[in-house]
């Protein structure tokens, strides 16, 4: 890890004050990148805002909500977001083959029109930068223009996730497996 989190014991009482914030809601404690952003409590605060919206506001489901933080990991080979993100999807609900199969760097095999959809709009913005036409007609008809904003939010919310993972090299957890890249 290149930059840890501030040390527990030394924090300025901004930092404390927006450890608390984010430790007393629904993720119950500060770790990767949220502990990173603590060094500039600003940012902290204002990403774990958008960062709880995104997890737990949206009009997206929990399951295509981590289907498409799964497949932003995979796009940034972001290890510390699988290994968070991986156990949370198969709960809500995500197929075990369709993890599989993103590990593998595979297109999984959809039954669900609403998987497929939040795969293939996840995978043209982080590739083509856009979605196409087609793609987004097809998002539109099938999520709604509501839960496709909320989507392409979550796609940024996530890239800012991933860059600081990258960054700083945020490691696993001690005896934690790596499953995206070989260390």
């Amino acid at each position: 890890m290149r930059l840890g989190p501030p040390d527990p014991n030394h924090l300025t009482a901004e930092q404390k004050r927006v450890h608390d914030i984010i430790a007393s809601g629904p993720r119950g404690r500060v770790r990767g990148p949220l502990a990173i952003w603590l060094h500039r409590p600003e940012l902290a605060e204002a990403a774990q805002a958008l960062g709880a919206y995104c997890r737990y506001g949206s009009s997206l489901d929990p399951k295509l909500s981590e289907l498409a933080i799964l497949c932003m990991a995979c796009v940034w080979q972001a290890e510390f977001e699988w290994w968070a993100h991986k156990p949370i999807a198969l709960k809500a609900g995500l197929a075990p083959e369709i993890v599989e199969a993103l590990k593998a760097g595979e297109r999984p095999s959809f039954a669900d029109r609403e998987e497929a959809v939040v795969h293939d709009v996840v995978f043209a913005l982080s590739r083509e930068r856009r979605i196409p036409d087609e793609l987004y007609a097809k998002g539109t008809d099938v999520l709604g223009a509501e839960r496709l904003v909320d989507l392409v939010g979550l796609c940024g919310y996530y890239t800012l996730i991933s860059m600081t993972l990258n960054a700083f090299d945020v490691s696993l957890p001690d005896g934690e497996t790596y499953e995206l890249t070989t260390r």
